[in-house]
């Protein structure tokens, strides 16, 4: 089971697509095959098949972005690296727990999950980093707030900006490094993006600029005036 969320890019897994343990996985069609975030692991022989179904070959499966480092998104990458090959991204402050399996940063305490030591071929380093596709660019932007290393992706497709925010909406916990002050910066950069569809990595998908901004101001306003997680 999938969904084409627009041109070139579905959703392919989380709760009913998958296992209810994952985060909502993405895959973008971007002349090379590219996956955003790699659900928790047990789930993947499903996110393959809906690949398949999309008309997706998860052999050619090029690039693997990993958002933060928590184990409803990265718990699969290690099985998916090995089967496929693929290279795995991810900001340099948070690689460190994925490469440790550390299960408390990663969460993976939490969802009672086994994380293997992650490989992660290239890190972020810095605000901004573009990936570059036959037929579009990727650009992954710094994000800090929810993990220290979490990332979005912004793709644009049909002249409409897709942006990839799996976890801004939070929560925020002092064992994950959160930080409420640095998560509204980064959440005003992306307002000022201007995105046309928002694709959330638990709550769904939202299109039109106006629903876009209205997530984001929302949870804005949930957090007004605190300091700490």
């Amino acid at each position: 089971m999938f969904e084409q969320i627009c041109r070139g890019v579905y959703l392919v897994g989380g709760g009913q697509y998958s296992d209810v343990r994952d985060c909502l996985v993405y895959a973008i069609d971007a002349g090379d095959l590219v996956l955003i975030d790699s659900g928790c692991g047990p789930g993947w022989w499903r996110i393959r098949d809906n690949l398949c179904e999309a008309g997706l070959d998860p052999a050619r499966l090029h690039t693997l972005i990993l958002t933060h480092c928590h184990v409803d998104h990265i718990g699969g990458a290690t099985k998916i690296a090995e089967e496929t090959r693929c290279r795995v991204i991810a900001h340099e402050l948070d690689a460190l727990a994925i490469g440790a399996g550390d299960r408390v940063k990663t969460a993976a305490g939490w969802y009672a999950i086994t994380l293997p030591p992650t490989r992660v071929s290239l890190k972020v380093p810095g605000v901004d980093e573009v990936l570059h596709f036959a037929r579009g660019d990727i650009r992954l932007i710094h994000t800090p707030g929810h993990t220290p290393g979490s990332m979005v992706a912004l793709y644009e497709t049909d002249g409409k900006k897709v942006l990839f925010g799996q976890d801004i909406h939070g929560p925020f916990e002092p064992d994950f490094g959160s930080d409420i002050g640095a998560w509204r910066d980064s959440m005003r950069r992306l307002l000022d993006l201007n995105a046309d569809m928002l694709c959330e990595g638990h709550y769904g998908v939202f299109r039109g600029r106006d629903a876009v901004r209205e997530f984001i101001e929302r949870h804005l306003a949930a957090h007004a005036g605190k300091d700490r997680p």
